[in-house]
């Protein structure tokens, strides 16, 4: 499993292995712009997970998602704040997520 030390690099990292998309979490579904689609919680799997924490900036934490769908033919990333920042989402995708 590859390890990322900054969100920079994990995303450059993930741009490499073809995760070119960029998707934006909805309530219910991710959404991918670029594709005009909207994946909901059975369209796709999470292959990888990165958390990044930066102790003096709160707003710096967030979880980068490397996200496929086979289904849509489709690989991207996914970033999300959490703690006090973080999304509201449907129980589905909380539960995708995890």
């Amino acid at each position: 499993m590859q390890h990322y030390k900054t969100l920079l690099e994990a995303l450059e990292g993930l741009k490499k292995e073809g995760y070119t998309e960029d998707f934006n979490l909805k309530e219910s579904c991710i959404v991918c712009h670029g594709k005009n689609l909207q994946l909901f919680h059975d369209d796709f799997e999470i292959d990888n997970t990165f958390r990044f924490d930066n102790d003096t900036d709160p707003a710096d934490q967030s979880i980068v998602y490397a996200i496929s769908s086979e289904k849509y033919q489709v690989k991207g990333i996914l970033i999300n704040s959490y703690g006090i920042y973080s999304d509201d989402t449907t129980d589905e995708m909380v539960e995708k997520l995890k």
